[in-house]
């Protein structure tokens, strides 16, 4: 079934890439990674590992590992990547292997679109939107309507039409080893299919040309933006693997105000919602976000589904959401959180457990700066529970639960309703964990696969 995986102790085996000798002698055409415990590894081919996590129960995530010649493309431009994808109810198994950087605000021609193209001809314009919805005129009680808010949605459907790239069932999509790939200012948006395989990808720069001011969102109103780099709403056995993601090179710290708030132009980063299910996150790395991985969307959202592992990935300069989770039971292991504030990014927490979400966050290591406390780490609304053990604070054994419930009214429950057996891979003694910092630092993100 599955390929065996690479990232069963990176720091264990070694990764060369094999000659076109090798390739002829019949492994396939691509990059092609040996690995020294497992033998010869096709990178486009390779499947989810059994037990790899959540995503592997059951029939397993393979992607677009049968994909024939004719549906295994090579991409560099918005305009291929669109073709290759197809109609998103194709499920012919594809492979999408992504050259170079891929700009989303291009038009199939290749000339840059800026936020100016979106809104022509809709009438839509800040300083007019502005004007429309001062809560000193237009009040705090009620979401924006009438004729600036209708051409502010008509701009974003614009926008959304080029930068949402909707992906089909049984999809690889990779990054070619080698080309700085990836996918700047776009979303990839896989809803309501089953087994996709993300992986070697820097998704950077996703923003929302067109955020929607609610005077209603919290005491003082708030800016939304409506792109995550990557969203799974009601998918199934996804694994996501050996990607980067990040705000840059437009950091939070250069949106103005407005309002009195911040004109945020980033939603999530790796969002999981709408009872998606069956997903594992491994080995990528989160900067420079806030927002960063949202799993549920809602608190009312129905049990049963929602079921993610997260595993051996880098979050440094987070603010939050690292992640929410809400209903479902998510595993969380051997996974590095810096929660030192980098280009303005200050953490408010790391992981947040509510609407009686199951987790389970073992085995993790936070470096954590004088001045944060540790109570300020975990998060709830007093529904959900945490429980695990061999978490490290800067290399010292700590019970993040019991710091959060000696400083909260809400308290975390300890008990969860659930054993995680789905664990390759899951490095459980204290010397391995107090190595993280040092073993992740070169086994994670996009450019590391070969």
């Amino acid at each position: 079934m599955a390929s065996a995986s690479h990232r069963r102790s990176l720091r264990k085996r070694r990764t060369v890439v094999v000659s076109a000798a090798v390739v002829a002698a019949g492994v396939g055409a691509g990059a092609v990674v040996m690995n020294a415990n497992a033998g010869t590894v096709d990178l486009y081919h390779q499947t989810l590992a059994a037990k790899d996590g959540w995503a592997s129960s059951g029939t397993g995530t393979t992607g677009g590992s049968k994909a024939d010649s004719a549906h295994t493309f090579t991409v560099s431009t918005r305009a291929q990547l669109v073709k290759a994808l197809g109609s998103v109810s194709d499920t012919t198994p594809r492979i999408i292997k992504v050259k170079g950087t891929i700009d989303a605000n291009t038009d199939d021609a290749g000339k840059k679109l800026t936020c100016a193209n979106y809104a022509s001809g809709t009438g839509y314009s800040l300083t007019s939107y502005l004007k429309a919805y001062d809560p000193a005129t237009y009040g705090r009680s009620k979401l924006p309507s009438g004729t600036q808010e209708t051409a502010r949605a008509a701009a974003q459907k614009k926008q959304a039409a080029n930068i949402v790239f909707k992906v089909p069932a049984n999809t690889t999509i990779v990054g070619e080893p080698g080309t700085n790939a990836g996918i700047s200012g776009g979303m990839l948006q896989i809803q309501n299919v089953d087994n996709v395989i993300v992986r070697n990808l820097t998704f950077a720069a996703t923003e929302d040309c067109f955020p929607q001011w609610d005077p209603t969102d919290g005491d003082d109103g708030n800016w939304n933006s409506n792109y995550d780099a990557v969203t799974l709403r009601g998918a199934t056995h996804v694994w996501a693997d050996h990607n980067t993601f990040t705000d840059a090179p437009h950091l939070d710290s250069a949106n103005p105000e407005y309002f009195g708030r911040e004109y945020q132009i980033h939603d999530g980063a790796l969002d999981i919602t709408k009872s998606s299910d069956l997903v594992t996150v491994s080995r990528n790395r989160f900067t420079n976000h806030d927002k960063t991985m949202l799993i549920g969307s809602s608190d009312s959202e129905p049990s049963g589904k929602l079921r993610v592992s997260i595993h051996h990935n880098v979050w440094k300069g987070i603010v939050q959401r690292a992640p929410l989770a809400r209903v479902g039971q998510v595993h969380i292991y051997n996974n590095l959180y810096d929660v030192t504030t980098l280009n303005g990014y200050a953490v408010q927490y790391s992981i947040n457990s509510r609407a009686k979400a199951q987790v389970v966050a073992a085995n993790n290591y936070w470096t954590v700066p004088s001045g944060v406390k540790v109570a300020k780490l975990l998060s709830g609304d007093g529904t959900g529970a945490i429980a695990g053990s061999g978490n490290l604070v800067n290399g010292t054994a700590t019970d993040l639960v019991a710091a959060y419930n000696a400083a909260s009214s809400k308290d975390l429950k300890t008990t969860v309703n659930w054993t995680p057996t789905l664990t390759a891979g899951l490095e459980t003694s204290a010397s391995s964990v107090k190595n993280l910092p040092a073993s992740l630092a070169t086994t994670t993100g996009a450019g590391v696969l070969s």
